[in-house]
């Protein structure tokens, strides 16, 4: 199906005027679809145009009283002739349920049988729910009806009432994008609080009732504190009425700022123990998708080439705020270790992009720039912007925006407007350096015989003069710092440090976006220095140099997995043990260093760690689950399992259980019947997916068919499923049970396009990349597949991105003999 291009979306906005949307869905019609009738009330100054739909039969259509064609149907298109100065569509429709994280999602849970809808309207999705005009600048108010069965909530934008058993009317919304509507329905467990006279409630699944009632207090009060910051910061109310939080099955991303109807993935109502880290992640994510309330939803972008904005604002105050005004603190180091490390990859590959693109691309090619670049790269930006600013004129400008722009649409360039009226000085500049220009600078200290030099390198591709604003940190053997300020607005300004100083550490607190490089003497006194450094951004930002050194081939990725083992020996954030670990998994060992001699090691340092961790502490936890990732201990794995030997303080709970026999299945310690035991034991949808990564993961050869199938062919798999068979799949010790796969992957990942749509086409082509094979006939396969345009793009993008880190890997043992 041909895209929106901006052309297409500027020229029916330039026509149309739409005044509002009534839907009515009736949620009774059976397990594969729902009814749809919609009736769209608008203007027009043009006499053609055209209506989104994707039904699944589409029944009737009329245009201000007589019949349209439903034949004219074409590609989710239906064309529209002589419009009127004034007109009423209607549009009657049977939609189909989807198992995608798209349109109305229908999960049934296997722990009781239990359907459960919730809609998704991102990007392209609407028209999969309803018949609209599905472009993000033409926002009008709904008001939806709902017909579900009687023992059912339903929630949505507008306050939900039960007018009569199973029937729903929803009050009339603010003016709303298409892609913001969203329904949640089904017989999902509520609780229910109310701050400020803003009505509050959570929901999920009736299986996760416990969690709920153990979880809500947590996020009604981070709901709370974030909503008296956000109020105190932008002196603008919430507007859109009541605020409902609904944790829904099977959601593809972290959360959806639907206006007064949130969608976030279930995983993070925590069924089972759940770490700091896992704790302060979700409340950054409630806390992110309150931002969008007022920055996206209250004012949305014109086109989807602004979409950045909105998230790099979100992400950026998702972390300030949830700093100022929540019980968790740690939100910098988590940006630091991990949301800031996702955009420093997608920054170096050749997929890379402006942060703030040119509006050239249609709607779904724009999905493809939806990433770390669009998040995380953004929010540093900002974060930096706001330091050269001060928060007079930065919140000036932003609060100003709002004003001008609520219920309606704008541009950056209008923010660029405000900003420069708030008091910013040649801002476009700024924007053309840091927001229009791909790529980042190389950041290093240099030692002269009387100080610092600090050294500033943009890339060759993207030159640009980007000024940093930033610290840098002078440390002795005792980790005590000498910190100074600087201004790096040349390629090179003095620093006033010893030069003797034991280890020299450029942006200590993590306050730019760059590739930052320690100097050799550095390198050589990290082991003993960096111990003694207890502040976690700063141990964050050494991480972070050695991981992105390392992938550049400057760095002996022997030498980098010795200071990763050294930091894990005595790590006490959870946040870095997973970031350690994680890295070792998915770089270092069987893509940088061979597999077997690694893991032994890594093992041995998590192990000598179990007994000397706090009983019950979120470190004891993340150690636990690091060590079960990597233990080849198959007696030590099932005692665990049957109780024996468990450290104090931990509860083998189910996640984690199912954890333990994924490896247990990995290095063929356990089989199908132990797998259907556990599953026995834990007969929820959860454990069905655990079950397929588990066999996925299993050493045979009937495994991997099996699971191969389900990844190729099998177009009913739920999104989770299809995720956790990938998953399971390729592992670096089973290479050559799994070596007949890489050429199949590149013969029937394009076919995958044909029995999926969305967002997983995408991810699944990502998540079942061979990328343990470091090969270079695996780079010449991806580039094949990339330069083959009758490939979908979004398959070529995730390909093209995994053949990059392939790139690097084949790069790194060149350069070390590995």
């Amino acid at each position: 199906m041909p895209s929106l291009s901006v052309d297409g979306a500027r020229t029916r906005a330039a026509a149309l005027s739409v005044q509002s949307y009534d839907v009515d869905l009736d949620l009774t019609q059976g397990e594969r679809t729902f009814g749809s009738t919609t009736v769209i009330r608008f203007t027009a100054t043009a006499p053609d145009s055209w209506v989104d739909v994707k039904p699944d039969e589409l029944t009737s259509v009329t245009l201000n009283g007589e019949p349209v064609d439903v034949a004219g149907l074409s590609d989710g298109r239906l064309a529209l002739a002589g419009l009127q100065a004034e007109n009423e569509l209607v549009v009657v429709a049977t939609m189909a349920y989807t198992h995608d994280g798209e349109g109305i999602h229908r999960s049934v849970d296997a722990a009781d049988g239990l359907a459960y809808l919730y809609g998704m309207s991102f990007l392209d999705a609407a028209p999969r729910i309803y018949a609209c005009f599905d472009q993000p600048d033409l926002k009008a108010p709904y008001r939806v009806k709902v017909t579900a069965p009687t023992e059912w909530l339903v929630l949505g934008n507008g306050a939900a009432t039960q007018v009569s058993p199973g029937r729903w009317e929803l009050a009339e919304t603010k003016p709303l994008s298409t892609y913001f509507v969203t329904i949640v329905a089904g017989p999902y467990y509520q609780v229910t609080d109310e701050h400020d006279g803003i009505p509050l409630s959570v929901v999920a699944r009736q299986s996760l009732k416990e969690a709920v009632d153990r979880e809500a207090a947590d996020v009604f009060r981070v709901t709370k504190q974030a909503f008296d910051e956000y109020h105190r910061m932008f002196g603008y109310r919430y507007p859109f009425g009541e605020y409902h939080q609904a944790f829904v099955p099977e959601f593809n991303a972290g959360a959806m700022e639907n206006p007064g109807c949130v969608t976030f993935r279930d995983q993070m109502m925590f069924r089972s123990i759940a770490t700091d880290a896992e704790r302060g992640n979700r409340a950054r994510t409630i806390v992110h998708e309150m931002a969008h309330q007022w920055f996206g939803d209250t004012v949305t972008m014109k086109w989807w080439n602004d979409l950045w904005l909105n998230e790099s604002f979100a992400e950026y105050m998702a972390h300030r705020v949830s700093t100022a005004a929540t019980d968790y603190q740690d939100n910098w180091i988590d940006f630091a270790y991990i949301r800031k490390w996702w955009g420093l990859q997608a920054d170096q590959r050749s997929s890379t992009h402006p942060v703030a693109a040119d509006p050239v691309k249609d709607a779904i090619s724009s999905l493809d720039d939806f990433d770390g670049i669009s998040y995380a790269k953004g929010a540093a930006v900002l974060k930096q912007l706001n330091n050269y600013l001060g928060d007079d004129v930065f919140l000036g400008g932003v609060i100003a925006h709002i004003r001008a722009a609520e219920f309606g649409n704008a541009t950056f360039g209008d923010l660029l407007a405000k900003w420069t009226e708030a008091g910013a000085v040649d801002i476009e500049t700024w924007a053309q350096n840091w927001l229009r220009t791909p790529g980042l600078d190389t950041i290093s200290a240099v030692r002269t015989a009387d100080g610092i030099k600090l050294r500033r390198v943009a890339p060759a591709a993207y030159p640009a003069s980007r000024p940093h604003k930033l610290t840098v940190g002078g440390y002795d053997a005792a980790g005590n710092a000498t910190i100074v300020d600087v201004v790096l607005d040349a390629d090179e300004v003095d620093v006033p440090l010893d030069p003797a100083t034991l280890v020299i550490i450029p942006d200590t607190g993590d306050d730019t976006w760059a590739k930052i490089r320690l100097d050799a003497d550095s390198l050589a006194n990290l082991n003993a220095v960096l111990p003694n450094i207890t502040d976690g951004v700063t141990r964050a930002v050494v991480l972070n140099s050695v991981r992105d050194s390392a992938a550049d081939a400057e760095l002996d990725p022997n030498l980098a997995f010795d200071i990763v083992l050294g930091m894990l020996a005595g790590e006490t954030s959870d946040i870095a043990v997973g970031t350690l670990v994680g890295w070792a998994r998915s770089h270092v060992l069987g893509g940088y260093l061979p597999y077997d001699a690694g893991r032994a090691r890594l093992e041995q340092v998590l192990a000598d760690r179990l007994p000397e961790l706090e009983a019950g502490s979120s470190v004891q936890l993340a150690v636990v689950r690091a060590y079960t990732q990597f233990s080849a201990d198959a007696d030590r794995l099932n005692g665990w399992l049957a109780g024996e030997g468990v450290p104090a303080g931990v509860t083998m709970d189910a996640d984690l259980r199912w954890l333990v026999t994924l490896q247990l299945a990995r290095i063929g310690a356990i089989g199908e019947a132990g797998i259907d035991a556990e599953l026995e034991r834990d007969a929820s949808s959860e454990g069905g997916e655990h079950a397929i990564r588990c066999r996925a993961a299993l050493p045979t050869a009937a495994a991997k068919e099996r699971a191969w199938a389900q990844i190729m062919t099998d177009g009913e798999l739920s999104n989770y499923e299809l995720d956790a068979a990938a998953e399971g799949f390729w592992h670096p010790a089973q290479r050559e049970l799994t070596a007949p796969y890489v050429d199949r992957y590149f013969a029937e990942i394009p076919g995958t396009e044909k029995i999926r749509t969305g967002y997983v086409v995408a991810t699944s082509a990502s998540r079942s990349f061979p990328r343990f094979e470091v090969e270079e006939r695996v780079v010449a396969r991806a580039a094949d597949l990339v330069a083959d345009h009758d490939v979908a793009a979004g398959i070529r993008r995730s390909v093209g991105d995994r053949a990059d880190d392939l790139k690097r890997a084949l790069a790194v043992r060149a350069a070390y003999g590995v």
